[in-house]
């Protein structure tokens, strides 16, 4: 079987990460994802520095701690957010060679985002993978804007890697260290992905995450999705950040990545929107498209409907409940209905993993 080993355990590969930016995977606690089958987590370094703080955290003795969480916790470095800042309106912040400063609102103080930062407060978080500082751009920014956002990612990593050995030189503890990956950018052009890839392998991590947007206005993965896999050596873990649909899954799952993070089933779960496979293990490889389908639980066709979510589902909802029981709690606005729909949908996809394994031979 095909692992990434980290302080809090091996992790199985390919595994998805669902999104627990501040600490928690919305209207779940750490036993329900246990129960579904998740073996990571995905949290924010930014939101969580804003609130509570990454010192308070580390009050708590880490992230693990803090949430109740035993298994390996990968943490976003929180560029892609202060970009988003930062492009949604300059009075919120800039981006420089230096790094981000931003504000999470217009009457809020103003921040740093710098590489240093950044990995001074993962580290303070004692997340298992950490991610360095990029600098994230649109696909259909100019040239000059794409060369600008290399020339700073790569900088920023070297600065980042620099200060996560400094910090661990410092360490009095014998904890095992964590993992640091770095974020190939270069937008749509072959070259600058190319150029900043090997530039980033020069310095050396332990992975490696696709920058940018991964999915194209037609709902697939782009083609530089598929041009970064060929720039990383196959043997070195690398992650999809952004990739989630599970059809999105299996192809960048085919091209070499091992890892994906995604707010789509813990989102659409609140939205009444859920997934069941549709393949089973042997041809999961070969559907694409076809490995699932989706159903909208508020549709008035389930009033009445006595079966289960998905009868190949082993998920407490599934189990359990019946879907005209699912239906009612949407509409009456229960907290349950959300809770339910999420253990599903979390459940569905750790099945999606581990159809991959089993497909592969890494099960």
């Amino acid at each position: 079987m095909k692992t990434l080993s980290t302080a809090h355990g091996n992790l199985s590969l390919p595994a998805f990460l669902p999104d627990a930016t501040r600490a928690v995977v919305r209207t779940l606690d750490a036993a329900d994802v246990v129960a579904c089958g998740i073996d990571a987590l995905m949290v924010n370094a930014l939101h969580l520095a804003a609130h509570p703080g990454t010192a308070v955290v580390a009050h708590f003795g880490g992230i693990h701690a803090f949430m109740g969480w035993d298994g390996p916790v990968a943490s976003d470095s929180g560029g892609f957010q202060a970009f988003s800042l930062v492009t949604g309106s300059p009075k919120l912040g800039a981006v420089s060679e230096h790094g981000f400063t931003y504000r999470l609102d217009k009457a809020g103080p103003k921040k740093t985002l710098t590489p240093e930062k950044c990995i001074r407060k993962q580290l303070q978080l004692d997340a298992d993978i950490l991610f360095c500082l990029d600098h994230c751009t649109h696909p259909d920014a100019n040239p000059d804007t794409q060369r600008e956002s290399v020339d700073h990612t790569v900088k920023w990593a070297r600065e980042c890697k620099d200060a996560f050995v400094r910090e661990l030189e410092q360490r009095t503890d014998q904890k095992s260290r964590p993992l640091l990956f770095a974020v190939i950018q270069g937008g749509s052009d072959a070259a600058l992905r190319r150029e900043c890839a090997e530039r980033l392998q020069e310095i050396g991590f332990d992975g490696y995450g696709y920058g940018g947007w991964p999915i194209g206005d037609n709902g697939q993965l782009v083609d530089m999705v598929a041009e970064v896999a060929q720039l990383v050596p196959p043997e070195i873990p690398k992650h999809a950040l952004g990739v989630g649909k599970p059809d999105n899954i299996v192809r960048a799952y085919r091209l070499g990545y091992d890892l994906f993070d995604c707010t789509i089933p813990t989102r659409d779960a609140r939205h009444e929107r859920l997934y069941l496979l549709t393949a089973n293990d042997r041809d999961l490889l070969n559907k694409g498209v076809d490995c699932y389908r989706c159903l909208n639980i508020g549709d008035e066709r389930y009033v009445r409907d006595s079966g289960p979510v998905d009868e190949a589902c082993d998920c407490l909802c599934c189990r359990t409940y019946s879907r005209g029981y699912l239906h009612h709690l949407f509409r009456v606005r229960d907290a349950a209905a959300q809770r339910l729909a999420t253990i599903h949908n979390l459940r569905t996809y750790a099945r999606l993993m581990q159809g991959l394994r089993t497909a592969s031979g890494n099960a």
